[in-house]
Order: structure tokens, then C-alpha cells, then sequence
């Protein structure tokens, strides 16, 4: 199971769960994306959204086979990735996966 810590991220992972988001700067439904994540952030404790521009992390992409944006992942306390997604999620799903994550 792949798994991501704070050097991957750029940031320290949330302390129940990390919402991951990788996008890239012409994405239109990113935009959406990112005010679903920082609006699920915000209404769960210890769980932080971290935003990966693609095109900047190839390497990354690449070894979690990242095929289009936006793509989420779900990760559970100690990095581990529980679920992933792509395109714009609805806020429910989201909630529900992290109910697998905490």
C-alpha cells in the first residue's frame, strides 16, 4: 500500500487524516475540487487538505499513477492512502471516505 509523508506532501499530514488533491494550473473542475477539500477541512478536526501541482511533482504522479486532475486521495493517519478518486467529488463522498480513514 502506497503511503506519503511530510516530505512528499510539503506540509505535515493532518493529525486523523489528509485530504490530497493534485491539480494542475489550467484545471477548471480543480477549482470546485479545492472548495469541497478546504470545506471538509474545515468542518472535521485533525484533518488537513493538501493541494500537489502535478506538472511540478512528475515524479510523484508518476509512482502513485496519477492519470488526470483532479485526482483525490484519502490518506489515514500514518500516510497510508485508503481511498482515491478522480474528478470533482460531492462533499457526501468525500465525508464517507473519510469515515474509512479515522
Amino acid at each position: 500500500m502506497d503511503t506519503l509523508d511530510s516530505a512528499q506532501l510539503g506540509v505535515e499530514p493532518g493529525e486523523r487524516a489528509t485530504l490530497v488533491q493534485f491539480s494542475t494550473a489550467f484545471c477548471q473542475p480543480c477549482r470546485a475540487t479545492r472548495r469541497v477539500l478546504a470545506q471538509v477541512a474545515a468542518m472535521v478536526d485533525g484533518v488537513v487538505h493538501v493541494e500537489i501541482d502535478a506538472e511540478a511533482h512528475l515524479t510523484l504522479v508518476r509512482r502513485l499513477r496519477i492519470s488526470r486532475t483532479p485526482t483525490v486521495l484519502v490518506l489515514d493517519a500514518a500516510g497510508r492512502i485508503v481511498r482515491r478518486a478522480a474528478g470533482v467529488p460531492r462533499t457526501a463522498d468525500v465525508v464517507a471516505a473519510l469515515g474509512q480513514a479515522i
